[in-house]
């Protein structure tokens, strides 16, 4: 017997109840805020970082995706050297902490990049048509931004890689028999499919950096959690602070969570009918 359907489309009983907790304890939260000149203040403050939290979100996982699609396709190829280096590429990212890689690639890999530029570059500099760069001009903004685009590709490459070989490789062989390019089966036949496997974990790699940029305010980034940190330390409400740090990461989590949701419903949908 088939489960009875409650209003909007959700099994009796099984209503998103728990939604209708947080918005309504969301609510509240927003009107202690508003009605509260401490809680106020201290969310004045805060907000000044999400826009550093966004941006290093969006750039951070837009490069990954790229590096992750890069390293899924050599692991795929016909060459075993380009197999094996991929595999050790995803195996050694995965096995660091991405707190490690990000003190890693700010103190280690920033001052090795900027020595091996000035290497490069020195015939220019005693032409006097260049000037060498300094490791405090690398922005600590963008190392953090190459460590979690290092670290989270090795897992975006394994959602890659999973979902292209789930395409029926009897489509992959007839789309050769057609006379189809290698891009173009991957771009016609192969990426539309395997983005229907690819988009829920990759939806939520999306939200797990949105937290794990938390991580960038061990560097000084002006983050949402930096810009906690520093009004704690300075006032000593840390109970107010890290409610409203809390409060924010939520609706930025929840909220992307949901729409994301939403998306993969309509891809569904979209194939059903």
């Amino acid at each position: 017997m088939a489960p009875q359907q409650a209003p909007g489309g959700h099994s009796k009983g099984d209503y998103p109840w728990w939604l209708v907790a947080l918005v309504v304890i969301g609510i509240v939260l927003a009107v202690v805020i508003i009605s509260n000149d401490i809680y106020a203040q201290v969310f004045r403050t805060i907000f000044n970082g999400v826009g550093v939290t966004i941006f290093v979100t969006l750039v951070g996982f837009a490069l990954a995706t790229i590096l992750g699609l890069g390293i899924a396709l050599l692991g795929l190829s016909d060459s075993v050297a380009l197999r094996q280096t991929s595999r050790f590429y995803i195996e050694v990212i995965r096995g660091v902490p991405m707190l490690v890689l990000l003190f890693y690639v700010a103190f280690v890999g920033a001052p090795s990049i900027v020595a091996a530029y000035n290497f490069l570059t020195t015939p220019l500099v005693r032409a006097g048509f260049s000037e060498p760069v300094m490791v405090r001009d690398f922005s600590l903004m963008w190392r953090a931004i190459i460590a979690l685009m290092i670290g989270y590709s090795s897992f975006i490459a394994e959602v890659f890689r999973a979902g292209i070989q789930s395409v029926d490789h009897g489509q992959i062989e007839a789309a050769k028999a057609l006379g189809l390019s290698r891009y173009h089966r991957f771009r016609f036949v192969v990426f539309p499919q395997a983005i229907k496997v690819i988009f829920p974990p990759l939806s939520n790699d999306f939200v797990a950096m949105v937290k794990d940029s938390s991580l960038v305010s061990v560097l000084g980034v002006s983050d949402i959690t930096q810009m906690g940190k520093i009004y704690a330390s300075g006032s000593f409400r840390f109970f107010e602070t890290y409610s409203i740090v809390t409060y924010i990461y939520l609706i930025l989590t929840i909220g992307l969570s949901l729409a994301l949701r939403q998306v993969e419903k309509r891809m569904r949908g979209r194939d059903q009918r």
